[in-house]
């Protein structure tokens, strides 16, 4: 079989990619190396925005865009992302009050209509914004929205595959030839596959990728490390805040996982993907940075967890990492059968990233496309109602689930919990239990439908159940798994 589409990188662009394409009729082939967001798609900051510091380095279309994004995903992903109050304390601060509320004003308006409350400045009555803080002076507050990252990746695998696409993870490329107008694609299990185009999604692996079809780039990439760590919670609530720091940088701490805060992130210059490791120096920034405003302090010794990741951003001749533009470049090559790089981009943007990047390969192979995906409900998020009315539905029909994990396992699957969960009466029928409300039907879901095959796919990419487990029931599980091994392989819920 020749595919239409080889995409290559299983992250947030791959499997937007492949879902834009196989929604439009064409035959997709999605390689992944390793797991679905194993990499850069599982370590951002987990938010989507448009990019309030953007703004400051004009990057006006890319916030524009970005916004617009935002309220098409908070309509079409709403069990999975939802909005979230940020606050921003004006202490340290260096850029003046008029400036910040200027900029705020125009994040309210240059994305057209918002759903989202508007910008409004901190009042002394918001008690739990100004309780954690060290100095409850002026600030301002205004929305965003929250994701859990690697599920919006797997959320578009689904999808893809829903219409037909293939999806193949722990297979990489060797290597990829033009021959006889086509692509062979050389597999890592030595499987040799055929398309039509190609399209390079490899993220931080991007340049390498394209070394192995022989194919020089125009464009350049450059490698920005990003970390994070996760604490004990600074603050009470579901908000966050956004925190200036004398390097004229932003760090974010946002309330996490009940109990926990996530700050971040770092921007690091690297130089090759694998550098994707925290430092003692970002642990000690990262941590200054919470000090600075909060009351509680926080050092290395607090730090529950961190993670780091790579983003391959395009390379625009800028001279500090935290001024390298967020905004994609498609670069395609037509000396033979299409290939289509892609550099940059942010999780924000990815379904208009992929829906441009479809519109510009499937014409070179004669597909009509349209744009499907501006509208379409991600899987699980074609609620009837809100998700608040949508929960409440959960609680009633699995009562046994509990507050905490009704709730979780809610915003992960939507309505495909109907699916997961439709023969289950009981908490005996959910099968072993794994820890932190991480039963056998929800693994053998994750097995079947999700291409989950490790521990860590499950309890740090498709849950995030590994922040609070003990290492006996990460064990369990792996050896739940490694019983399971070669015995079910992913069948899409269509």
């Amino acid at each position: 079989m020749t595919y239409d589409l080889i995409i290559i990188g299983g992250g947030i662009n791959g499997t937007a990619i492949a879902r834009d394409a196989a929604l439009n009729g064409l035959s997709v082939l999605l390689l992944e190396k390793d797991d679905l967001a194993s990499h850069t798609s599982s370590a951002s900051t987990k938010l989507i925005h448009g990019g309030l510091r953007y703004l400051e380095y004009y990057e006006f279309k890319l916030v524009r865009e970005a916004l617009k994004e935002r309220e098409r995903l908070l309509k079409t992903a709403p069990h999975l992302i939802y909005p979230m109050l940020f606050v921003l304390p004006h202490q340290n601060a260096v850029r003046p009050w008029w400036l910040v509320r200027l900029g705020l004003w125009l994040y309210d308006t240059i994305g057209g209509r918002i759903s989202l409350p508007r910008s409004r400045s901190l009042r002394r009555n918001d008690t739990v914004f100004h309780a954690p803080l060290k100095d409850e002076g002026k600030g301002f507050v205004y929305s965003d929205a929250w994701v859990d990252d690697a599920r919006l990746v797997v959320l578009n695998a689904i999808d893809a595959a829903r219409a037909g696409a293939e999806v193949r993870t722990r297979t990489a490329v060797t290597s990829a030839r033009r021959e006889q107008g086509e692509w062979r694609v050389d597999l890592s299990n030595g499987e040799t596959v055929n398309s039509k185009a190609i399209v390079n999604a490899a993220g931080p692996w991007v340049a390498d990728m394209l070394a192995k079809s022989g194919v020089n780039a125009a464009a350049g990439i450059r490698l920005i490390k990003g970390s994070h760590i996760v604490v004990d919670q600074l603050f009470e609530g579901e908000h966050a805040y956004m925190l200036q720091q004398p390097d004229r940088r932003i760090v974010f701490a946002i309330a996490y996982e009940k109990g926990l805060t996530l700050i971040g992130t770092t921007d690091e210059p690297v130089n090759k993907p694998e550098d994707a490791k925290i430092t003692e120096a970002e642990i000690n920034y990262l941590c200054d940075a919470a000090n600075r405003y909060f009351k509680r302090q926080i050092g290395p010794q607090d730090v529950r967890a961190t993670y780091s990741g790579v983003r391959p951003l395009y390379d625009d001749g800028a001279s500090e990492a935290k001024a390298v533009t967020r905004d994609y470049v498609l670069e395609l090559d037509t000396s033979g059968p299409p290939l289509l790089s892609v550099f940059g981009g942010k999780i924000t943007t990815a379904r208009h990233l992929a829906e441009e990047a479809v519109a510009k390969v499937a014409p070179l192979l004669g597909k009509p496309v349209s744009p499907v995906t501006q509208d379409a409900a991600l899987p699980g998020g074609n609620l009837e109602t809100g998700f608040a009315a949508f929960l409440d539905g959960v609680k009633q029909r699995w009562p046994f689930l509990g507050e905490a994990r009704a709730e979780r396992m809610a915003r992960a699957y939507g309505t495909m919990l109907s699916s997961m969960l439709g023969e289950v009466k009981s908490e005996t029928d959910l099968g072993r239990d794994f820890g932190g409300g991480l039963s056998q039907v929800e693994v053998d879901w994750l097995i079947n439908k999700e291409w989950a095959q490790t521990a860590e796919d499950i309890l740090m990419r498709r849950t995030k159940i590994g922040l609070a487990i003990d290492l006996q029931s990460s064990a369990s599980l792996g050896d739940y798994l490694k019983s399971h091994q070669g015995t079910k392989t992913p069948r899409v819920q269509r």
